[in-house]
């Protein structure tokens, strides 16, 4: 698997918002729907906090997604 030299926390980032606007969910009710806090999704977002593993699950979850999806690197 080629990242193309990516972190994993931009890879995560980068397929969060993907499935979340592939979802129609805003950020607010994401973060609703995963029981986490909206600024908490945002920073996941923009590269600025990294995930534990149990928050990984809860967005999976809300976005019906294996958790797989966020941590794999794919070319949009």
């Amino acid at each position: 698997m080629q990242n193309a030299g990516m972190s994993l926390r931009t890879i995560f980032a980068r397929n969060l918002r993907l499935a979340r606007s592939q979802a129609g969910l805003s950020q607010d009710q994401l973060a609703t729907l995963a029981g986490l806090n909206s600024n908490f999704v945002g920073r996941l977002e923009r590269e600025q906090s990294s995930p534990t593993l149990e928050t990984i699950e809860a967005l999976a979850r809300a976005l019906n997604q294996d958790v797989i999806r966020f941590l794999s690197f794919n070319d949009p």
